[in-house]
């Protein structure tokens, strides 16, 4: 297995630091923001990188790259490119996602409009009116499925596994600690269709869950069915006082025997 030929020096190019550096600070507009020469670099033969130091806040680790040529036998150099790149321990950007994976639940705030998508897999076609009278009045009526579009099975199961897993589901601290689940709570509305299976609204305006979608089995403290269990009062009446030193005596006068008939 053959090595790669080892480039050699260039004398001319690498001696062309003040001709990099005048490239640089031309790029750079302010000479300042060209710090100390870090070395050259030999990329192909009569072409060599010289970089230098970027000092401007917020490029740590940046670096003025200038690229030099020179024409075979030529001695003199000639700047082909100026370009800032990223060296050991730069600052850089996060790599870019699109809006659809970047955003996240809460970032909408009020004016904001997310474009539309055609693909989205969690909707589905919606019901279009099919002539069968009773069939579109089910389907219209009591489903709510006249749309462009409904939610698909996928957006159903990513929906539910979502509020299952959250404050809404059985592991909140509020479920918790209650005694009772929501699905025997006189406040609780069930949903319809398939999330109606798992999930419902809470409709009690003391609790902490009040107009928000919650689990069969979560709960809380203000259950329309529990009460607070009794306990002794922690001012707990004092005992009667009896002052037993003191005797009222009364006397009471019994009535005088009646005549027995029988000694008559």
């Amino acid at each position: 297995m053959s090595r790669p030929a080892r480039r050699k020096a260039d004398p001319v190019l690498d001696a062309a630091v003040e001709i990099a550096r005048a490239s640089a600070e031309d790029v750079a507009e302010v000479a300042a923001h060209v710090g100390e020469h870090l070395g050259t670099m030999t990329v192909e033969d009569r072409l060599v990188e010289h970089r230098f130091a970027a000092t401007m806040p917020g490029y740590q680790g940046w670096a003025w790259t200038v690229t030099l040529a020179r024409v075979p036998r030529g001695r003199t150099a000639t700047v082909c490119e100026v370009e800032l790149l990223p060296g050991d321990g730069a600052i850089l950007a996060p790599e870019w996602l699109p809006w659809s994976e970047r955003i996240r639940p809460g970032d909408v705030g009020p004016g904001d409009i997310l474009p539309f998508v055609a693909d989205d897999p969690r909707l589905a076609p919606g019901w279009e009116p099919s002539g069968d009278d009773e069939l579109d009045a089910v389907a219209i009526g009591e489903l709510a499925l006249a749309r462009a579009r409904i939610l698909s099975e996928d957006g159903v199961a990513e929906a539910a596994q979502r509020w299952y897993d959250g404050a809404a589901g059985p592991r909140s601290a509020s479920a918790q600690a209650a005694s009772d689940p929501c699905l025997s709570c006189g406040y609780l509305v069930p949903l319809q269709g398939a999330l109606g299976q798992v999930f419902g609204v809470c409709t009690n305006p003391w609790s902490p869950d009040d107009g928000r979608v919650v689990a069969f089995d979560h709960g809380c403290g203000a259950h329309s069915e529990t009460d607070v269990p009794e306990r002794p009062s922690d001012w707990p009446a004092p005992n009667p006082l009896i002052d037993e030193a003191r005797i009222d005596v009364v006397s009471l006068e019994r009535p005088a025997p009646a005549d027995d008939p029988a000694e008559d």
